[in-house]
């Protein structure tokens, strides 16, 4: 690695494994760098910042990635499996299609983020705040979101089968055509959440929930009812 690329502070270049191994134990901050369809699996970047960085279909696999920080940065088809995200914080990025599949996300934070499509099978968890970030077919199976408050997540077509959102508060969200099979609700506070497309029929995993008027009258406008 050249000695333009040691310091606190990368920025503006294009990284390979060799050049991210030697910074490896300095928690640099890059910024703007370029580290796209790079291998980086293995590695101990603990503590790291990334800024406005292009990871598109990087690979992260079993990499040391706690306490990083992801800010406005572009990972479509990154790959973090089995990683350890713990306490990993991420804003305002980009990672449709990511991969985080069996990962330690504990107390790992998601602010305006959009995870389509992102598979997150197996996270090993307790404990994952979301907030204004899409889930659009997001695979989330088995989940725990208990007591968790929700604001401005669009689960839309969502896979979170077995999911616990017992006594949750849902603000400005989206369940619309979610698959929840086995999920439960009881306790939780569903008038902030678009029910769309559920049937009164597959509304089992709500009982105990409470929704408004409104959805009432929506889930009961499905059997051809007139609400009045």
């Amino acid at each position: 690695m050249s000695d333009d690329l040691a310091g606190d502070l990368v920025e503006g270049r294009a990284l390979a494994r060799a050049d991210l191994a030697t910074l490896s134990g300095t928690q640099p901050s890059l910024v703007d760098c370029e580290l796209a369809e790079g291998d980086f699996a293995g590695l101990d970047l603990a503590g790291w910042s990334f800024t406005r960085c292009d990871l598109r279909r990087a690979d992260f696999r079993s990499a040391r990635l706690e306490r990083t920080h992801w800010r406005s940065c572009r990972g479509a088809f990154a790959v973090f499996t089995d990683g350890d995200l713990a306490e990993a914080v991420f804003q305002g990025s980009d990672f449709n299609n990511a991969s985080f599949k069996r990962a330690h996300l504990d107390a790992a934070r998601f602010s305006g983020c959009k995870l389509t499509g992102a598979d997150l099978t197996g996270v090993r968890a307790l404990d994952i705040g979301f907030a204004e970030t899409l889930l659009i077919d997001a695979k989330l199976p088995g989940r725990q979101f208990r007591k968790a408050e929700l604001t401005r997540v669009d689960f839309t077509r969502a896979d979170l089968a077995r999911c616990d959102f017992r006594e949750a508060s849902f603000h400005e969200c989206s369940l619309r055509e979610a698959a929840l099979g086995s999920a439960r609700f009881e306790g939780a506070d569903l008038r902030g959440a678009d029910l769309g497309g559920v049937r009164l029929e597959n509304a089992a995993p709500f009982r105990g929930a409470t929704i408004s008027r409104e959805q009432a009258g929506e889930l009961l406008r499905e059997l051809g009812l007139n609400v009045r």
